[in-house]
């Protein structure tokens, strides 16, 4: 039941219930953001302050992924991933109760820390038990995020539309507590590992990326001295940079740094930055674009966003099979290019058309932008997980902490932007990012000339 050594791993339902999850994890990020406006409304706020229930959740989510990618190597994935649950269950719960929007954004940021624990956990159990499979099982895995970005949107707007917004906590709550039972009783143990932690260099890590992403949030809500913004975010590389010093060479820090800038695993994070971070400007804005300038009910907003999401997840096993086919570095150079294209033109679109011919042509970009998304999402995860990085709890929760990092600066970025109405410079600033990680994938040697170190090798199977 292990799946190591080339044989079998666990049954389908094991496979599919860490899905599921994946699937639930990725809703409770995204649910809120049609409703948005109706949630400020009714706790009398701002939409711009608004958005920070969105930052609150991503910013946590990233911040806490590698602290608790390595718990789950300490105390065991499938045990750490119960426990996340049952915070979520707690978290979501009280949400629905809220009387202001600061209790909701506190909250907000507690279902981010319990989701922490999902990509890293379902990502290392999915290796672990399909180590022969690994690009099909993160093309399974790449689908159920694009399910859940897909389903979370429309669910959001039809639940607020229908019965209020806050009954869209109660729902995320009824499913972490139907999955939690599920994985509990069907999802196998792997064994923990008996590993010790530098914990200096992680709280240098955490408390930097922590301060990058809180001065990323903070430049775009209104009345923020921008001095305090710079001093937060240049405390924030200091502590990066305190990580790599103190780090450097230790068997126990939370990630080698040697691992963490090895060519495939940085390109990889990287892409993959570029990708979420498109996606959650998408995310936030287009929403906000059609319940704003379209004139279109949360609901009818949330079925036609459908869109986007839904092509990540239909295209994710398509994209699996060609980058085995053909080269996944190809695949994830082309789904870049898709998005730098795709954004700028989306950005065109809402900048000079209205009405009906605007909200069709944003459907196309939407199919365009969701396939580009799809073609980096698979092998940036994949490219990942193979490094030799990828062998470390805490590593794949650094590439989830960046990916979800891309999200939080995409919010931060929509905050900015939005009360100008600078949709052109809003969707380029996607082009920018791309464009950034498409150089980057061109950095280090192709993978069949990556000849790991042994020393690498043996710190990365350590335990």
């Amino acid at each position: 039941m292990t799946g190591t050594g080339g044989t079998a791993g666990p049954g389908p339902l094991v496979r599919y219930s860490l899905l599921a999850v994946t699937v639930l994890g990725t809703m409770s990020n995204n649910i809120v953001n049609v409703p948005l406006r109706s949630i400020a409304d009714d706790l009398d706020a701002s939409v711009a302050s608004s958005v920070l229930c969105v930052s609150a959740f991503v910013l946590t989510l990233a911040v806490a992924m590698p602290l608790v990618g390595w718990l789950g190597d300490r105390f065991g994935q499938k045990e750490t991933l119960v426990f996340s649950l049952l915070l979520m269950l707690v978290a979501q719960a009280l949400a629905a109760l809220v009387t202001d929007l600061g209790q909701l954004i506190v909250l907000r940021g507690v279902q981010g820390l319990a989701c922490a624990a999902i990509p890293p956990m379902v990502m290392g159990l999915l290796a672990g038990f399909h180590p022969d499979q690994l690009t099909r099982m993160m093309g399974a895995w790449a689908a159920a995020n694009g399910i859940g970005q897909a389903v979370g949107p429309p669910v959001g707007g039809l639940i607020s539309d229908w019965f209020g917004w806050r009954w869209i906590f109660v729902t995320i709550a009824v499913g972490s507590a139907v999955v939690v039972t599920v994985i509990w009783r069907q999802v196998p143990s792997r064994p923990a590992r008996t590993t010790s932690l530098h914990l200096p260099g992680a709280i240098l890590l955490t408390t930097g990326m922590g301060m990058l992403l809180v001065a990323a949030t903070a430049v775009s809500q209104p009345g923020t001295p921008y001095w305090l913004v710079a001093v937060v975010a240049v405390s924030g590389l200091l502590a990066l940079l305190g990580y790599g010093v103190t780090s450097r060479g230790r068997d126990n820090a939370l990630i080698p740094v040697r691992l963490a800038i090895e060519s495939r695993f940085l390109r990889s994070t990287l892409a993959a930055f570029a990708q979420m971070f498109t996606l959650g400007t998408v995310l936030v804005a287009l929403p906000l674009y059609f319940t704003g300038p379209l004139e279109l009910s949360a609901g009818t907003a949330g079925l036609i966003f459908f869109t986007l999401p839904a092509i990540m997840a239909v295209a994710a096993p398509l994209v699996s099979r060609a980058a085995e086919l053909t080269s996944p570095r190809l695949v994830l150079r082309s789904g870049l290019v898709v998005i730098i294209a795709g954004a700028a033109v989306t950005g065109l679109i809402a900048s000079t058309l209205d009405g009906r011919s605007a909200m069709l042509l944003l459907v196309v970009m939407m199919v365009v932008l969701g396939g580009g998304m799809a073609m980096v999402q698979t092998p940036a995860a994949a490219g990942a997980a193979r490094s030799p990085a990828g062998r470390y709890g805490a590593a794949l929760g650094l590439f989830s902490m960046f990916r979800f990092s891309g999200s939080t600066a995409a919010a931060a970025w929509v905050a900015l932007i939005w009360p100008h109405e600078w949709f052109l410079t809003l969707f380029l600033g996607c082009s920018v990012v791309g464009l950034l990680g498409l150089v980057a994938s061109f950095f280090g040697p192709d993978p069949a000339a990556i000849v790991p170190r042994a020393t690498d090798q043996a710190v990365a199977t350590r335990g």
